[in-house]
């Protein structure tokens, strides 16, 4: 008994000289869709599709002056796919979303290691994907510099299935963790610097792809190199963001690419208090090359919703090694009150290269985004329509007679983000 007190005693006199912050909080959000041509032309012969998924996450935070450990739990939970009384999550969507540790190595220094978030600049080519309910994360390890204005981060990766050390495991014969991209390795290296009115990033970025030989046994690895720098200019009401990236190397199958590259330009102003004006164009290569070869350029690990119109016709899940795409748009922002603003933006879509017809032209889509902050709450709602052009027809492979003659989606979302506890 007296040695449970001497211990208990210890650990009070350890917790009276350090400081500690501990955080728990959660997230709940529940979304509804109408999906008649999101992601793909519908058949005019088809119904719409409607549905309701929550996504509900716990948080946990514990910071000490010399160190931080997080951890996230999430779950996503559609509607009714459960029969009653099911004894379990027919989805098995329950998941550790982050898992990681963050120790301070000197005054500038750090290095977090475990399952994390890795999002940069505008998430063009990495970011955290907050719109898929699942969101996005790595199992990686960082060593992160940062002093002053300037900021480097430099990252490992190295996924495994220990039942099959070998390799990953092919399609079809277990988890399967190729495909979509997943890499076996991969090495990081960013860099940001901030002056007055610029920012600028360079990212250089090497994916490892588990290759498999005929009898789908691990057989080497495909590496693909991704690099090149995000940069925002802003002054007064005037805003000016560039995003210029290059791909070469290797995509999974030993698929050489080459010339691969994404241009993008994007320009804001703001016309008045509550009116916000931008413009802008991105050019992302597609495939002109021979068998075996590539030109398309793919973002990746980017949160690809966020771009080329949010019905997600291109680059989420779709529209790899495919005739690339140029994307010009337009948006306003009115802030309608202090608390719901809704957002306007028109986008036209051309192939950067030519159909097996000629055709280039794919379509015009509206995204209309209306928000409210309530006390403690939010909600969002969206509404989108395309306007699909023969080139977009011949693309997604549905004939104009067979599609239907409306394209479009609606969602609305609740978000309530609780603070459970915080303290010292």
């Amino acid at each position: 008994m007296k040695k449970q007190y001497i211990i208990i005693g210890l650990m009070l006199a350890c917790f009276q000289f350090t400081t500690a912050q501990f955080t728990l909080d959660g997230e709940f959000r529940p979304r509804s869709e109408y999906r008649h041509g999101f992601g793909n032309l519908i058949p005019d012969a088809a119904d719409a599709g409607f549905g309701i998924s929550t996504r509900v996450r716990l948080n946990s935070s514990f910071m000490t002056d010399n160190y931080w450990v997080y951890v996230s739990l999430q779950d996503i939970m559609v509607w009714g796919e459960n029969r009653q009384i099911l004894p379990y999550d027919q989805n098995n969507s329950f998941a550790v979303f982050q898992a990681w540790a963050e120790i301070k190595l000197g005054e500038n220094t750090s290095t977090k290691l475990g399952r994390q978030v890795l999002s940069y600049d505008d998430q063009r080519i990495l970011g955290g994907l907050d719109w898929a309910q699942q969101g996005r994360n790595h199992d990686a390890a960082l060593i992160k510099y940062k002093k002053g204005n300037f900021m480097l981060d430099f990252g490992l990766a190295f996924n495994q299935d220990y039942s099959h050390p070998t390799g990953f495991i092919s399609q079809g014969t277990g988890y399967n963790t190729a495909g979509f991209f997943s890499y076996k390795t991969m090495q990081m290296l960013y860099m940001k610097q901030k002056w007055e009115k610029l920012t600028g990033s360079l990212l250089l970025l090497n994916n490892g792809f588990q290759d498999f030989n005929g009898a789908g046994s691990a057989d080497g690895v495909s590496n693909l190199q991704t690099l090149g720098t995000h940069l925002n200019y802003k002054s007064g009401n005037f805003g000016l963001a560039a995003n210029a990236f290059l791909q070469t190397g290797n995509r999974q199958g030993d698929v050489s690419v080459k010339g691969a590259f994404l241009l993008g330009l994007d320009a804001s102003l703001k016309a008045s208090d509550k009116v916000t004006l931008g413009a802008g164009l991105e050019i992302i290569s597609g495939n002109d090359a021979g068998a075996g070869e590539t030109g398309a350029f793919f973002p990746l690990y980017g949160t690809n919703h966020k771009f080329n119109g949010f019905m997600d016709y291109f680059y989420v899940g779709n529209h790899a090694n495919s005739i690339g795409l140029v994307d010009i748009h337009a948006s306003a922002n009115f802030k309608l009150s202090k608390s719901s603003s809704l957002m306007a933006k028109v986008l036209n879509f051309r192939g950067e290269q030519a159909l097996a017809s000629g055709e280039k032209s794919l379509g015009t889509e509206i995204d209309l985004v209306y928000k409210r902050k309530f006390k403690g709450f939010a909600l969002v709602a969206g509404y989108s329509q395309l306007f699909a052009s023969d080139g977009m027809y011949e693309l997604k492979g549905v004939t104009e007679a067979a599609a239907a003659g409306t394209q479009n989606w609606a969602w609305v979302m609740l978000v309530i983000k609780p603070k459970f506890l915080s303290g010292k």
